[in-house]
Protein backbone atom coordinates (compact mmCIF):
# COMPACT_ATOMS: atom_id res chain seq x y z
CA UNK A 1 0.00 0.00 0.00
CA UNK A 2 1.62 3.41 -1.35
CA UNK A 3 1.49 6.39 1.18
CA UNK A 4 -0.89 8.99 0.07
CA UNK A 5 0.13 12.51 1.37
CA UNK A 6 -2.73 14.66 -0.42
CA UNK A 7 -6.04 13.95 -2.26
CA UNK A 8 -6.03 16.73 -3.89
CA UNK A 9 -9.48 16.22 -4.15
CA UNK A 10 -10.85 19.72 -7.57
CA UNK A 11 -14.34 21.31 -6.06
CA UNK A 12 -16.98 20.28 -7.96
CA UNK A 13 -16.52 16.41 -7.81
CA UNK A 14 -18.98 14.07 -6.87
CA UNK A 15 -18.81 11.48 -3.89
CA UNK A 16 -20.73 8.70 -2.97
CA UNK A 17 -23.46 9.94 -5.19
CA UNK A 18 -24.60 12.36 -3.22
CA UNK A 19 -21.44 15.15 -1.66
CA UNK A 20 -19.48 17.90 -3.77
CA UNK A 21 -16.58 18.81 -3.04
CA UNK A 22 -15.96 22.40 -1.83
CA UNK A 23 -12.79 23.94 -0.27
CA UNK A 24 -9.95 22.09 1.48
CA UNK A 25 -10.72 23.29 5.40
CA UNK A 26 -7.53 21.62 6.57
CA UNK A 27 -4.56 19.30 6.51
CA UNK A 28 -3.20 17.21 9.27
CA UNK A 29 -0.96 14.06 9.78
CA UNK A 30 -3.92 11.89 9.87
CA UNK A 31 -5.38 13.10 6.81
CA UNK A 32 -7.58 16.19 4.90
CA UNK A 33 -10.83 17.63 5.88
CA UNK A 34 -13.00 19.60 3.22
CA UNK A 35 -16.08 21.39 2.71
CA UNK A 36 -18.73 18.91 1.26
CA UNK A 37 -22.35 20.13 -0.07
CA UNK A 38 -24.93 17.44 0.26
CA UNK A 39 -26.98 16.97 -3.29
CA UNK A 40 -30.72 17.60 -2.92
CA UNK A 41 -30.33 19.26 0.04
CA UNK A 42 -27.94 21.91 0.12
CA UNK A 43 -27.09 20.87 3.87
CA UNK A 44 -23.17 22.07 4.38
CA UNK A 45 -20.73 18.94 5.94
CA UNK A 46 -17.76 19.01 6.66
CA UNK A 47 -15.74 15.86 5.06
CA UNK A 48 -12.55 14.21 6.86
CA UNK A 49 -10.52 11.80 4.57
CA UNK A 50 -8.06 9.61 6.32
CA UNK A 51 -4.60 8.99 4.71
CA UNK A 52 -4.34 4.98 4.69
CA UNK A 53 -1.33 4.51 5.86
CA UNK A 54 -2.35 6.49 9.17
CA UNK A 55 -5.54 4.39 9.27
CA UNK A 56 -4.78 0.56 8.91
CA UNK A 57 -7.77 -1.68 9.04
CA UNK A 58 -9.85 1.48 10.01
CA UNK A 59 -8.52 1.74 13.28
CA UNK A 60 -7.97 5.32 13.46
CA UNK A 61 -11.64 6.40 11.84
CA UNK A 62 -13.29 3.70 14.27
CA UNK A 63 -11.73 5.48 17.09
CA UNK A 64 -13.07 8.86 16.22
CA UNK A 65 -16.62 8.03 15.26
CA UNK A 66 -17.13 5.91 18.60
CA UNK A 67 -15.96 8.75 20.67
CA UNK A 68 -17.17 11.52 19.27
CA UNK A 69 -20.98 9.43 19.26
CA UNK A 70 -19.95 8.93 22.70
CA UNK A 71 -19.50 12.60 23.59
CA UNK A 72 -22.41 13.52 21.22
CA UNK A 73 -23.52 16.07 24.27
CA UNK A 74 -20.46 18.00 24.47
CA UNK A 75 -21.34 21.20 22.65
CA UNK A 76 -18.02 21.97 21.51
CA UNK A 77 -17.14 18.87 19.91
CA UNK A 78 -18.20 18.48 16.07
CA UNK A 79 -21.08 16.79 15.67
CA UNK A 80 -20.13 13.03 13.75
CA UNK A 81 -23.11 11.89 10.85
CA UNK A 82 -21.89 9.08 9.15
CA UNK A 83 -19.44 6.74 7.36
CA UNK A 84 -18.93 6.78 3.34
CA UNK A 85 -16.11 5.60 0.66
CA UNK A 86 -14.82 6.87 -2.63
CA UNK A 87 -12.74 5.41 -5.09
CA UNK A 88 -8.76 7.02 -4.86
CA UNK A 89 -5.93 5.31 -6.98
CA UNK A 90 -7.53 1.72 -6.44
CA UNK A 91 -8.15 2.10 -3.15
CA UNK A 92 -11.76 2.54 -1.06
CA UNK A 93 -10.89 5.24 1.02
CA UNK A 94 -13.35 5.88 4.46
CA UNK A 95 -14.48 9.27 4.66
CA UNK A 96 -16.31 10.74 7.79
CA UNK A 97 -18.75 13.17 7.60
CA UNK A 98 -19.38 15.36 10.35
CA UNK A 99 -21.33 18.98 11.34
CA UNK A 100 -19.98 21.60 9.00
CA UNK A 101 -18.96 24.46 11.66
CA UNK A 102 -18.80 28.49 10.24
CA UNK A 103 -15.35 29.50 11.86
CA UNK A 104 -11.94 29.78 11.10
CA UNK A 105 -8.90 27.89 13.17
CA UNK A 106 -7.47 29.89 16.23
CA UNK A 107 -4.24 30.03 14.60
CA UNK A 108 -5.62 32.07 11.33
CA UNK A 109 -7.53 34.34 13.75
CA UNK A 110 -4.64 35.29 15.51
CA UNK A 111 -2.51 36.04 12.23
CA UNK A 112 -5.27 38.69 11.80
CA UNK A 113 -5.84 40.31 15.01
CA UNK A 114 -3.46 43.69 15.26
CA UNK A 115 0.24 42.62 16.70
CA UNK A 116 -1.22 39.18 16.41
CA UNK A 117 -2.68 38.41 19.46
CA UNK A 118 -5.72 39.09 21.42
CA UNK A 119 -5.98 41.83 24.28
CA UNK A 120 -6.13 40.08 27.90
CA UNK A 121 -9.51 40.80 28.64
CA UNK A 122 -10.50 38.79 25.06
CA UNK A 123 -8.44 36.20 25.39
CA UNK A 124 -9.66 35.74 28.77
CA UNK A 125 -13.26 35.17 27.45
CA UNK A 126 -11.81 32.71 24.84
CA UNK A 127 -9.77 30.16 27.21
CA UNK A 128 -13.51 31.16 29.15
CA UNK A 129 -15.72 28.92 26.02
CA UNK A 130 -12.94 26.47 26.04
CA UNK A 131 -12.76 25.54 29.54
CA UNK A 132 -16.47 25.55 29.69
CA UNK A 133 -16.35 23.07 26.61
CA UNK A 134 -13.50 20.92 27.87
CA UNK A 135 -14.79 20.62 31.62
CA UNK A 136 -18.09 18.60 29.73
CA UNK A 137 -15.42 16.08 27.55
CA UNK A 138 -14.24 15.65 31.65
CA UNK A 139 -17.43 15.29 32.91
CA UNK A 140 -17.73 12.00 30.76
CA UNK A 141 -14.25 10.74 31.89
CA UNK A 142 -12.66 11.14 28.57
CA UNK A 143 -9.83 14.15 27.44
CA UNK A 144 -9.11 15.81 24.14
CA UNK A 145 -5.58 14.82 23.88
CA UNK A 146 -4.51 17.26 21.30
CA UNK A 147 -5.13 20.35 22.30
CA UNK A 148 -3.74 23.27 19.82
CA UNK A 149 -4.40 26.29 17.99
CA UNK A 150 -4.59 24.50 14.55
CA UNK A 151 -7.21 22.21 16.19
CA UNK A 152 -9.77 24.78 18.09
CA UNK A 153 -12.57 26.52 15.39
CA UNK A 154 -13.40 30.08 16.75
CA UNK A 155 -15.88 32.69 15.77
CA UNK A 156 -17.14 35.64 17.64
CA UNK A 157 -19.87 36.31 19.39
CA UNK A 158 -20.70 39.72 21.26
CA UNK A 159 -17.60 39.78 23.71
CA UNK A 160 -17.00 35.90 23.66
CA UNK A 161 -16.70 33.05 21.86
CA UNK A 162 -17.94 30.07 19.83
CA UNK A 163 -15.35 27.70 19.75
CA UNK A 164 -15.00 23.64 18.37
CA UNK A 165 -12.47 21.32 18.89
CA UNK A 166 -11.41 19.28 16.09
CA UNK A 167 -9.02 16.06 15.88
CA UNK A 168 -8.69 14.78 19.41
CA UNK A 169 -5.86 12.19 19.76
CA UNK A 170 -5.76 8.83 21.65
CA UNK A 171 -3.17 8.22 24.06
CA UNK A 172 -4.88 5.35 25.79
CA UNK A 173 -7.14 4.96 28.57
CA UNK A 174 -8.22 8.60 30.66
CA UNK A 175 -5.60 8.61 33.50
CA UNK A 176 -5.00 11.81 35.79
CA UNK A 177 -2.32 12.81 33.72
CA UNK A 178 -4.21 12.81 30.49
CA UNK A 179 -6.48 15.75 32.01
CA UNK A 180 -3.89 17.18 33.37
CA UNK A 181 -2.26 17.59 29.96
CA UNK A 182 -5.68 19.20 28.40
CA UNK A 183 -5.42 22.06 31.07
CA UNK A 184 -2.12 22.42 30.13
CA UNK A 185 -2.81 22.98 27.04
CA UNK A 186 -6.08 25.09 27.36
CA UNK A 187 -3.26 27.54 29.24
CA UNK A 188 -0.75 27.60 26.87
CA UNK A 189 -3.91 28.24 24.29
CA UNK A 190 -4.22 31.36 26.02
CA UNK A 191 -0.13 32.24 26.53
CA UNK A 192 0.20 32.46 22.86
CA UNK A 193 -3.50 34.43 22.04
CA UNK A 194 -1.96 37.13 24.43
CA UNK A 195 1.51 37.32 22.34
CA UNK A 196 3.42 34.21 23.69
CA UNK A 197 7.54 34.77 24.90
CA UNK A 198 7.49 37.88 23.18
CA UNK A 199 5.01 39.91 25.28
CA UNK A 200 4.67 37.92 28.22
CA UNK A 201 7.09 39.74 30.76
CA UNK A 202 4.71 42.56 29.88
CA UNK A 203 1.97 41.20 30.87
CA UNK A 204 -0.49 41.83 33.78
CA UNK A 205 -0.51 39.40 36.97
CA UNK A 206 -3.73 38.08 36.50
CA UNK A 207 -2.64 36.91 33.16
CA UNK A 208 0.74 35.92 34.50
CA UNK A 209 -1.29 34.11 37.78
CA UNK A 210 -2.86 31.82 35.09
CA UNK A 211 0.33 30.71 32.34
CA UNK A 212 2.40 29.96 35.69
CA UNK A 213 5.02 30.69 33.09
CA UNK A 214 4.16 27.87 31.54
CA UNK A 215 5.55 25.55 34.00
CA UNK A 216 3.78 22.12 34.39
CA UNK A 217 3.99 21.42 37.83
CA UNK A 218 2.75 25.35 38.88
CA UNK A 219 -0.24 25.30 36.35
CA UNK A 220 -1.57 21.47 37.76
CA UNK A 221 -1.21 22.26 41.54
CA UNK A 222 -2.81 26.09 40.98
CA UNK A 223 -5.20 24.36 38.39
CA UNK A 224 -6.00 20.59 39.95
CA UNK A 225 -8.50 20.28 36.95
CA UNK A 226 -10.16 21.78 34.23
CA UNK A 227 -13.27 22.90 36.56
CA UNK A 228 -10.65 24.65 39.63
CA UNK A 229 -9.51 26.75 35.81
CA UNK A 230 -12.92 27.23 34.77
CA UNK A 231 -14.21 28.95 38.10
CA UNK A 232 -10.91 30.83 38.74
CA UNK A 233 -11.71 32.79 35.49
CA UNK A 234 -15.29 33.60 37.01
CA UNK A 235 -14.57 34.87 40.53
CA UNK A 236 -10.94 35.92 39.52
CA UNK A 237 -10.64 39.95 40.61
CA UNK A 238 -8.85 42.68 37.93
Amino acid sequence: MADIESFNLKPGRRLARKYVVGELLGRGWEGEVYHVVEEGTGVERAAKFFFPQRNPGNKTFNFYARKLDKLRGCSILIQYHTQETFRHKGMDIPFMVSEYVDGELLSEFLQRQRGRRLHPFEAMHLLYSLAEGVEEIHRMREYHGDLHSENIIVRRRGIGFQVKLVDMYHWGRPTSEHFKDDVCALVRCFYDAVGGAARYAKQTPEVKYICCGLKRSLITKKFRSVTALREHLERFRW
